[in-house]
């Protein structure tokens, strides 16, 4: 896999606003990349994106991974001129304080500001401030506007319901670390072109799909749309990494259960042994507080077996940071196991 393309890709990818629901630029940025290596992808009514490699003899594997991100939506237009907020996806209020955002309108302007807190000023409020509970009632977005009234906001074209996204600053170190919001699960996404870039130079036995979600924030992103023929999904999305879990930013992860409960265990030790083979250090672990496109898919009756694998993220669902290794890795593991030739 050409880690200089994957990690161009992604730097673009992540600077795309993508919140769930609102997922069209980011659609058509790897819609764009695709054809330019000559696939011809397909959109879902749902909005996803999916793309087939041919393999050389048969089988079917398909790579389930999601190109929507946290954010938000405006729920209230305050009097003040400053934005309540409702939050898109799975994260705490305090991960976003002091983020800077890009309101989108209806007419298609971008306003930007940032979120603060109603007791923002330490000099104002004191001890006030460092004892708020942050939830989402004392959350607001200052537009960076002559704004000082509801009317102010509305005059630019704001309105209950504008789509918020997150500024993902993304940054690579020169030490190979990548940091931003949204790795999770862009990263991922990314990777999914590095391999098919491999794949169409070096087929592989079995044909692969990737299959690219819009709502796997909100629980319902691979419900539909995951290839009829499908034999394997595997999902690719972060691993988490933190104290009791042995993820690292530097691995690859199976992940063997989660929110959802396990995954194929057949399955996984097919990746474990795809793994051994690539020389590859694979961490497995369970998190407790998580679920993914398979989880999904199986709840929508989906009659294949599924696991979980993915790049090392620090810090999920706040500035994420992982390394390229990690993404190499990830890469590398996909290859060696669609190399294996055996579907179930």
């Amino acid at each position: 896999m050409n880690l200089n393309h994957t990690l161009d890709l992604l730097v673009r990818l992540l600077a795309t606003p993508s919140p769930t629901g609102f997922t069209e630029q980011a659609v058509a940025l790897l819609d764009t990349e695709l054809r330019a290596l000559g696939v011809t992808p397909a959109r879902t009514r749902k909005g996803a994106l999916t793309w087939e490699v041919p393999g050389t003899g048969e089988g079917h594997v398909t790579f389930s991974g999601h190109v929507d991100t946290l954010g938000a939506m405006v729920k209230e237009i305050k009097p003040s001129g400053r934005l309540r907020l409702w939050a898109l996806g799975g994260y705490d209020w305090a991960t976003v304080e002091g983020e800077d955002v890009r309101v989108h309108t209806q007419d298609g302007r971008e306003l930007t500001g940032t979120v603060v807190n109603v007791r923002q000023s330490t000099h104002v409020h004191g001890a006030a401030l460092r004892e708020l509970k942050r939830e989402a009632a004392v959350m607001e977005v200052r537009l960076d506007e002559r704004v000082f009234s509801a009317a102010d906001v509305r005059a630019l074209g704001a309105a209950v319901g504008d789509f918020v996204s997150f500024d993902a600053r993304p940054r690579v170190t020169p030490a190979g670390y990548i940091k931003a919001r949204h790795l999770d699960n862009k990263a991922a996404v990314a990777v999914f072109v590095g391999v098919t870039r491999d794949l169409l130079a070096h087929p592989a036995p079995v044909t692969a799909a990737f299959h690219i979600t819009t709502y796997e924030e909100v629980g319902h992103g691979a419900a539909t749309g995951i290839p009829p023929h499908t034999d394997e999904l595997i999902a690719v999305d972060m691993a988490a990494v933190g104290e009791g879990q042995t993820s690292s930013e530097h691995h690859v992860t199976l992940c063997v259960a989660d929110a959802g409960g396990p995954y194929d265990h057949a399955l996984g030790g097919r990746l474990r042994a795809a793994a051994a083979r690539a020389g590859l250090d694979l961490r497995v672990d369970i998190y407790p507080y998580y679920a993914s496109d398979g989880t999904a898919a199986w709840r929508a009756g989906g009659d294949y077996p599924v696991a979980l694998i993915g790049p090392g993220v620090d810090a999920s669902h706040a500035y994420e940071r992982t390394h390229t290794d990690a993404l190499r890795a990830t890469g590398e593991l996909m290859l060696s196991y669609l190399r294996s030739g055996r579907p179930a």
